[in-house]
């Protein structure tokens, strides 16, 4: 057997397990969903912790099979929100605020990694970005700090993190940038669940919906910004962007 069709073999293995990973991370998000509308709380309890390592798992798998490895913080934000996760279930003041640190953990991971991926480089964009999320913030952080009892400071602090990954996700691209807002609304609405606001019909099935497909689309999209990164940095993308600069340089003359 030859090395091409061996190497092609392994490539092709990884393949597989990549798609089978994507459809159980899809499977069980489809029956937690379920669980959710149909309120079958063993069910959800059984299916939520699985869901981020599912993803972390597939991310990985899929970055294998192109060849490539996953971003290294990329896992350990997945598998701190899976912490985040089994914390929230249990529905008691010392491990919810313990499973928003594991939440915050994560968030410090997608920002570092993103900043690192180049998210920061448009520096007005980013301003722009930056501000309008600000003003977000700010107005989500009044508008529920008198409802929000000893929570406030650390909802407060929370949230400051998720904005900042809002904000960095934007600068990678939309699919980066949607996944951040759904992120922020999806904790927008536990935070008024927290506020004891009024909920919406399927208040939880919308919480977990808009959470399960932002932390899809940040992983989906770090996987993209990894690898063109890669191809940037690699000799042939050096050579092109030195031949494209060539080529706008001559045609400015």
């Amino acid at each position: 057997m030859s090395i091409r069709t061996t190497t092609r073999a392994v490539l092709g293995g990884r393949l597989r397990s990549a798609s089978g990973l994507l459809a159980g991370f899809a499977t069980t998000s489809a029956v937690h969903l379920g669980a959710l509308l149909s309120d079958t709380p063993a069910l959800r309890h059984a299916t939520k912790p699985a869901l981020m390592p599912l993803l972390a798992a597939q991310s990985v798998a899929s970055a294998a099979a192109a060849g490539r490895k996953a971003p290294k913080l990329l896992a350990p934000a997945l598998l701190a929100s899976a912490g985040g996760d089994v914390l929230l279930q249990f529905g008691q003041d010392a491990t919810f605020l313990a499973g928003m640190g594991s939440f915050a953990a994560a968030h410090v991971c997608y920002v570092t990694m993103f900043a690192g991926q180049g998210a920061l480089t448009d520096r007005r964009r980013t301003l722009v970005v930056a501000a309008a999320y600000a003003t977000a913030w700010a107005s989500m952080v009044a508008l529920l700090w008198p409802d929000l009892g000893d929570l406030r400071i650390p909802v407060a602090g929370y949230s400051l993190l998720l904005a900042s990954t809002a904000v960095t996700s934007a600068g990678l691209g939309v699919r980066t940038g949607l996944g951040g807002a759904l992120f922020l609304l999806s904790d927008t609405l536990i935070a008024t669940k927290l506020a004891h606001w009024r909920e919406l019909p399927g208040h939880e099935f919308w919480i977990m919906a808009t959470y399960i497909l932002a932390q899809y689309l940040l992983a989906t999209g770090a996987l993209r910004a990894a690898e063109a990164q890669e191809d940037r940095e690699s000799p042939e993308g050096r050579e092109d962007g030195e031949d494209r600069q060539a080529r706008e340089a001559q045609q400015t003359v």
